[in-house]
């Protein structure tokens, strides 16, 4: 589970989400998932630390059944909130339970067909339990997609942001403490791909997720200012060498060959 800390900075989260920083990453995580999960029929999603819930919602406005795991009261409340003003159709497609990812298993029956864990993979000094919890409860043709912090990349923050004596100390290390002031770890593909090779999944595509734009701790500006920013940061999470100093990477993942 996240450290002790975690708690006391779910507020500062919530804060950030109307940032520009916050906007970009979860415009482009939508667009990411909406290209893996294409014209698919009605899926069973889990989202393992869901949070506020964007992505859980934005999926069962989509028409997937949708549910929503998250160890935050506060949160859950957020998206129960903001799930209460959807029509009773998508209200109906998504379930919301309080519990640590690591119990999923315990928690709700499977099999889901994509199961998605953002933003929680930092915040574990091991992955290999809550890894082994999702794989559980995955299908055997079920997708995976995980939102880790660059461990490739782990200076490019600071260093834009004219840090450089905190860039200089980030080459050598996969430790740092994020803007909630919390100490988190970063992670590389190679070191995600080890660890779920294990439970049978094999990566089939991988993203970056704010390549230009992470450093900037601005309000985001009205909708129409921001087409031509979020369409450049949708292309740069696709493309060499842009998506490898990006501060996070979305990696998915399929069971065996597929």
């Amino acid at each position: 589970m996240p450290n002790s800390s975690f708690a006391a900075a779910t507020e500062q989260w919530v804060g950030e989400l109307g940032r520009l920083r916050g906007v970009v990453r979860q415009h482009v995580v939508a667009a990411q998932l909406a290209e893996i999960v294409g014209d698919s029929g009605p899926l069973r999603v889990l989202d393992v630390g869901c949070g506020q819930g964007t992505q859980a919602l934005l999926l069962a406005r989509r028409g997937h059944d949708v549910t929503g795991l998250d160890v935050s009261e506060q949160l859950l409340g957020r998206f129960e909130d903001s799930l209460a003003g959807e029509p009773a159709e998508v209200r109906a497609r998504v379930q919301l339970v309080q519990g640590p990812g690591e119990h999923a298993a315990d928690l709700i029956a499977g099999p889901f067909d994509l199961v998605l864990c953002h933003g929680v993979l930092m915040y574990l000094d091991g992955i290999g339990p809550m890894l082994a919890a999702l794989s559980a409860v995955a299908g055997e043709d079920a997708g995976l997609s995980l939102l880790i912090r660059n461990g490739l990349a782990l200076a490019m923050r600071d260093g834009l942001r004219g840090d450089y004596p905190a860039a200089l100390s980030a080459f050598d290390t996969l430790e740092y403490t994020n803007r909630l002031g919390l100490t988190a770890h970063a992670h590389t593909p190679d070191i995600i791909d080890s660890a779920v090779a294990d439970f049978g999944w094999q990566r089939q595509r991988w993203y970056g997720v704010r390549v230009f734009t992470d450093h900037h701790d601005d309000p985001a500006p009205a909708a129409t200012e921001l087409t031509d920013l979020l369409a450049a940061e949708v292309q740069a999470g696709t493309r060499d060498p842009y998506r490898q100093v990006a501060a996070i990477l979305h990696l998915y993942y399929v069971r065996g060959a597929r």
